[in-house]
């Protein structure tokens, strides 16, 4: 049964709303919660998961896309190893549906963007021992770094170890297993480098603050 015009609009007019005043803020009470959160910020309403705040920085004027997860530590009542296993810069965004699983370190530095569902971790499980189920193996947690001005295209994963260079693009649905150097254009699964931005001429690198 459809709603009448009226009402339907309402309905989306209430949760626009909604999303804007249930949003986390610097203001918000929820933002206390965070080992920083930066002024103009802003995690949109909806989120999918939340947990370890105490782990998680968050720089200025960095907008966060809603039914994201973001966590540091392996559950919300574990100590955690520091109040920095996420950090994300200055003027990021993350897009909408994105996850960022952090168990050690993952320093995602300024005007970093994500297309949505981009998923990055720092911990991934063990498969040697054939008796015990995999989802119980765990593997050496291995710290993740995305440069600054770098950006990450839909679909995409960062695993383990990775160091992402400043000013990368990382192709949409691409999986990143290994270090990626300064302006380079990557894409594949695993992803490989497919160009550089320093062999265009109309391009050259922008300069860009130190991280």
């Amino acid at each position: 049964m459809r709603l009448p015009s009226w009402l339907a609009d309402a309905v989306v007019a209430g949760w626009e709303r909604l999303g804007t005043a249930a949003a986390i803020t610097r203001d918000s009470n929820r933002s206390d919660r965070f080992a920083d959160f930066g002024a103009g910020s802003m995690i949109c309403f909806p989120a999918a998961a939340l947990f370890g705040e105490s782990g998680i920085r968050i720089g200025d004027d960095t907008l966060i896309g809603p039914y994201i997860s973001i966590s540091a530590g392996m559950a919300p009542s574990q100590s955690l190893l520091s109040d920095r296993i996420v950090d994300i810069g200055n003027r990021c965004l993350i897009g909408r549906g994105s996850s960022i699983v952090g168990h050690l370190s993952i320093r995602i530095e300024d005007d970093v963007y994500f297309g949505p569902n981009v998923y990055v971790t720092d911990q991934n499980h063990g498969h040697t021992d054939l008796a015990v189920p995999i989802g119980h193996q765990s593997a050496p947690e291995k710290p993740v770094s995305i440069g600054a001005g770098s950006w990450i295209g839909t679909n995409a994963v960062i695993l383990p170890g990775v160091s992402i260079g400043r000013h990368v693009v990382v192709g949409a649905g691409s999986i990143v297993t290994g270090d990626l150097p300064d302006f380079s254009i990557a894409a594949g699964v695993p992803a490989r480098v497919v160009g550089s931005q320093l062999d265009d001429p109309d391009l050259g690198p922008a300069p860009l603050a130190a991280p």
